[in-house]
């Protein structure tokens, strides 16, 4: 029984769905004609209305479908940081019809090539300072047109010019264009396909997790049911501050999503690694809720500016993307009042399934599993394990995915006959009800809380003359969680660490990069010849 057959999931969404929504377009003007005239995200320090972000994206879902004749169901990338282009980027690709392919700005040359090729990409928005690697990679591609933006498009417009891409159009154009129909609205099933949503893979190849519009519409509305007794005690509506990536699947379903459909406020952080300007423009605003990661975390609470911010209106604060340092988590709630709520969810899942609540917050944990969501840990043979017993962690709901873009064979290794979404987590549930993450079944690396892949690391190394075998694996790391070190054995005495990390950045996305290498004459194996990646971690 595939996912989409699933009847637990199918009784949960439509629980969920009691506005009987087939696509959150129709979500989208729900609450535009609620709160036209509120902010719904500020970028920049300028401010986005309701009605502004209804009236741009429309702009742009226009222009998709009569300029550019872009048809219902064409994927189309965003390559944008978090910046006020990005929600009309989305919700007018949404509007036009079109599946998103969420896009890393960091990406290389080959990263991009694979996922554009992959999802088969026929538009792109980017961010106007990639041209020149979208130069040239465009011609190994099917991407057919370019709308380049640059950061400052939206308070005072700029040109954009580029002597290889001829079907490139710049934002303010669009944004410009005159006479044109309003967009049609999208139809179809609330089980198409919103978004591609790509993540590493155990063989690795970056496959495309499809998050279909129910998968992303009920996603929000049963993590904030977890959240039901604290919100109904808040007064007014959520406004967030929004570090984490929109290109993410955190940053995404949080401010893209969830914040805006429920009729929230956003302020986007164009660069948090830029802890003083993020600290700065903190202090101008009340907000209610913060989402990070370990190493955001303590990157702000070692920064001089950190007391300085007004923590009074501070509600929520959501912690996912790799395990939270109880260390931070206790320096947090002495510095702001508050608690943080770790979380946990994959991009699969729509970075949804357990979170920790007030009433129930064990730091160490992932919490309890969210509303509508069925959780069991199992054993190597498939069979559920007792409580306090560490088992591979399932989960059934609405939120997850329907499978991997044209990949039914991996669709088919996560997924059992039951329904049932293997995450390759080993975990054991607490007396009170918490889920504990203990380990990886997978060789997944979290760095800053973005999964690293071996195999993907490995055979970029293994194209470097002279490298024998090698192997990536996982060591703590005191800023980012977890560090790649990389074990190599190569046939050429004269290669250093330097030549294959020179390589390595050539390739891969900065955090991919092995911060170790280590160089043996040999690798341990099993006795089928496969490198032990777990002894080289012990």
């Amino acid at each position: 029984m595939s996912n989409r057959q699933n009847s637990y999931a199918i009784e949960q969404a439509a629980i969920l769905n009691p506005d009987n929504y087939t696509h959150l377009v129709e979500a989208f003007d729900s609450i535009v004609s609620r709160y036209p005239d509120r902010v719904a995200y500020t970028s920049l320090g300028q401010d986005f209305t309701y009605t502004q972000i209804e009236q741009y994206s429309g702009r742009l879902a226009s222009f998709l479908q009569h300029t550019l004749g872009l048809k219902p169901g064409t994927r189309i990338a965003i390559q944008l940081p978090n910046i006020g282009q990005y929600p009309i980027a989305a919700w007018g690709a949404f509007r036009a019809g079109c599946v998103l392919v969420n896009t890393n700005p960091m990406y290389t040359p080959t990263e991009l090539v694979h996922q554009f090729n992959d999802s088969g990409a026929e538009a792109l928005i980017v961010l106007a300072d990639l041209l020149p690697v979208i130069e040239k990679v465009l011609p190994q591609t099917g991407v057919r047109h370019v709308i380049a933006t640059h950061a400052t498009d939206m308070l005072k417009p700029q040109s954009v010019s580029s002597a290889s891409i001829k079907s490139l159009v710049s934002w303010q154009d669009v944004m410009a264009a005159d006479g044109l129909e309003p967009a049609t609205r999208p139809a179809g099933s609330f089980e198409d396909t919103a978004v591609l949503q790509y993540t590493g893979g155990t063989t690795g190849v970056s496959k495309g997790a499809e998050l279909s519009h129910q998968n992303l519409y009920c996603s929000i509305r049963l993590a904030r049911k977890s959240f039901a007794a604290q919100n109904a005690a808040r007064p007014g509506l959520e406004f967030a501050i929004a570090p984490m990536p929109l290109y993410h699947v955190y940053g995404f379903v949080l401010n893209i999503i969830s914040i805006f459909i429920t009729g929230g406020r956003s302020v986007l952080i164009a660069n948090p690694r830029d802890v003083d300007g993020m600290l700065a423009t903190m202090k101008q605003h009340p907000f209610t809720g913060f989402a990070g990661v370990n190493t955001l975390f303590s990157a702000m609470l070692q920064h001089p500016g950190f007391d300085e911010v007004d923590w009074s209106n501070l509600d929520t604060t959501i912690a996912g993307g790799a395990a939270m340092a109880v260390e931070l988590a206790e320096r947090w709630h002495a510095r702001t009042g508050q608690q943080i709520f770790e979380g946990y969810g994959l991009t699969e899942t729509c970075a949804t399934g357990t979170v920790n609540r007030a009433d129930s917050n064990i730091i160490g944990t992932v919490g309890k599993p969210n509303a509508h969501t069925l959780i069991r840990m199992i054993d190597e043979h498939g069979n559920e394990v007792s409580k306090g017993e560490e088992g591979e962690l399932c989960m059934q709901g609405p939120h997850v995915m329907t499978g991997y873009w044209n990949r039914p064979e991996a669709t088919a290794e996560v997924f059992d006959e039951e329904g049932w979404f293997h995450t390759g987590d080993v975990a054991k549930e607490l007396p009170g009800g918490q889920i504990q993450i203990v380990d990886r079944i997978k060789d997944m690396i979290l760095v800053s809380g973005f999964n690293v892949y071996p195999n993907e690391i490995e055979d970029t190394v293994y194209r470097y003359e002279g490298v024998l075998e090698c192997a990536a694996v996982g060591v703590k790391h005191e800023a980012t969680g977890e560090a790649v070190k990389l074990f190599v054995v190569c046939t050429n005495t004269d290669t250093c660490a330097d030549d294959i990390i020179a390589h390595c950045r050539e390739h891969l996305t900065g955090y991919k990069v092995p911060k170790m290498i280590e160089f043996r004459d040999e690798l341990p194996k099993s006795n089928v010849g496969k490198i032990l990646r777990r002894m080289l971690r012990d």
